[in-house]
């Protein structure tokens, strides 16, 4: 033993050696200690500064240039940081950042991040901490989310990739040839079914696994913005009598736009008596099925055979982790898992790698420690008050759609069953063209005057100010603040427009 410990003593470095490790600890830890403070102050005052502002000049010569030869030292290149790209975030950590659907992280997955980063693994097939860390975060992701312990997962960057994976799993399950030897020329044409509100990464997808975009089948929605199973039972039907093959319906658990819910019990029977695989993309509706409140909503979800989440959206966490769950482990494992001397197990000693690792249920070899971000907050804050923010956030956006229906300058554009609220600023005198001008013009003047970033999308044709909140910093005040923001924005632009409209020509 004492034989080993001297071999573990640091080695002496002979002068030619070169390493990337700080030549004086001390400074580093130094360094490291400030870095530390003052992100933890950047986190504290967020309310403090414009949610978001445009990129100057002076930043951006900073960061042009050519690749530098000779380094500036850690210090100056902290300090180039400090000076050219914090003060010029995204903004989605501020309490008024309700764009897209980004989540806002949190203080604890910072510091997640960083440790990861410290131990720096290749989450890819071995057995260490850190794949136990990622197979305990998808068994509680299967326990609050319905599926079977048996069932398969992985975690992945984003929703776009979990859709990605699971659809290619349903492909080889339910193709009915062998697609992964002999490629998608052994059968019929493939179809895939999904609600014109689906989001664009399903027909990414389609496209990316060679199915080609006009295998994806786009079926009409009803008035809640939820797909028309009646209709989705007629292209099925239609597509066999062409000869095409049906394998996989698309359900939505919070749809981009809106937020709508599809009848996943109305989709999940239908696929059984049909055959197909019941695909879910709950990127970030599914996490509802946290709240005893909301649960209902996501009701048949536990029946499909895979889905989709972000762990990045409505649970926070810092960019970026997501995951894909299969119920069929073995369908899962079939369509990424190769053979490989390299991969194989050869000893039950010393670090080789393990049957049934990471990599034999997605594309990836090289993974990173996406999965302790996840853990060190479940850990920390428990599923409860996940879900009392998320229950927060639901009833902000009914405050807030409560606002605008109270408001007679702004109309209510679409149902509010989660999260989303879609509004937009009306005047009587202007036409549709003129209201969706107006409408676009009041969104970016938001943006650019750093006091709110809503985004925006088109519902029945018009151009609607889109709010979607999954922030854990909002509170209603910053909804109240908004409503009065839109409503003083649209009443000066449309005096501004008017005034402009009298004047008189100028003379030749």
């Amino acid at each position: 033993m004492t034989a080993t410990l001297e071999l573990m003593k640091e080695p002496k470095k002979h002068s030619d050696e070169l390493t990337l490790d700080p030549a004086d600890w001390d400074a580093f830890r130094s360094l490291a200690h400030r870095a530390v403070d003052d992100m933890v102050s950047y986190l504290a005052t967020v309310r403090e500064r414009p949610v978001w502002q445009p990129f100057p000049e002076r930043a951006a010569r900073a960061l042009s240039g050519p690749a530098p030869r000779a380094g500036a030292g850690d210090e100056a290149t902290y300090r180039d940081f400090v000076e050219n790209v914090l003060p010029y975030p995204l903004g989605n950590i501020h309490p008024r950042f309700w764009g897209w659907v980004i989540g806002t992280g949190t203080p604890l997955g910072m510091l997640a991040e960083m440790l990861a980063a410290g131990m720096n693994p290749n989450v890819g097939g071995f057995d260490d901490g850190a794949a136990r860390v990622e197979r305990q975060v998808l068994d509680w992701s299967k326990e609050l989310l319905g599926f079977p312990p048996g069932a398969s997962g992985l975690l992945v960057s984003g929703g776009s990739m979990a859709n990605l994976l699971g659809l290619t799993v349903a492909r080889n399950a339910r193709a009915g040839f062998d697609v992964k030897e002999d490629g998608l020329l052994a059968g019929p044409p493939l179809r895939v079914y999904a609600s014109t509100e689906s989001h664009s990464s399903v027909k990414k997808a389609v496209e990316m696994l060679g199915l080609g975009a006009t295998a994806l089948r786009s079926v009409p929605v009803d008035a809640a913005y939820s797909i028309d199973v009646a209709a989705l039972r007629v292209a099925i039907a239609e597509d066999r009598a062409l000869g095409l093959r049906p394998f996989c319906v698309v359900g939505g658990a919070g749809t981009v736009n809106t937020g709508a819910f599809d009848d996943l019990s109305a989709l999940a029977d239908l696929a059984e008596e049909e055959g197909l695989w019941l695909h879910v993309d709950g990127a970030f509706g599914a996490l509802a099925a946290l709240s005893p409140a909301l649960r209902p909503l996501v009701r048949g979800m536990e029946r499909a055979d895979s889905l989709a989440f972000d762990f990045h959206k409505w649970m926070y966490l810092p960019y970026d982790v997501a995951c894909v769950l299969v119920k069929d482990d073995a369908a899962h494992r079939r369509t990424f898992g190769y053979s490989a001397s390299y991969l194989s197990s050869t000893s039950a000693r010393g670090v080789t790698p393990v049957s049934h690792g990471f990599s034999e249920y997605g594309p990836e070899l090289s993974r990173g420690f996406k999965a302790l971000k996840v853990w060190m907050g479940l850990k920390s804050h428990g599923v409860d008050a996940f879900a009392a923010q998320i229950d927060q956030n639901v009833a902000q956006a009914r405050h807030l759609a409560g606002l605008v229906q109270a408001t007679p300058q702004l109309s209510l554009e679409a149902p509010v069953p989660l999260n989303i609220v879609c509004f937009r600023y009306v005047d009587p005198a202007l036409d549709a063209t003129a209201l969706d001008r107006l409408n676009e013009e009041i969104v970016v003047t938001l943006h650019e005057s750093g006091v709110a970033v809503p985004s925006y999308t088109r519902l029945s044709g018009r151009y609607v100010i889109r709010v979607a909140i999954t922030n854990h910093r909002s509170r209603r005040s910053d909804f109240d603040l908004l409503v009065r923001e839109v409503v003083a924005l649209g009443r000066r632009l449309v005096e501004a427009s008017s005034r402009a409209s009298r004047r008189e020509p100028a003379l030749p």
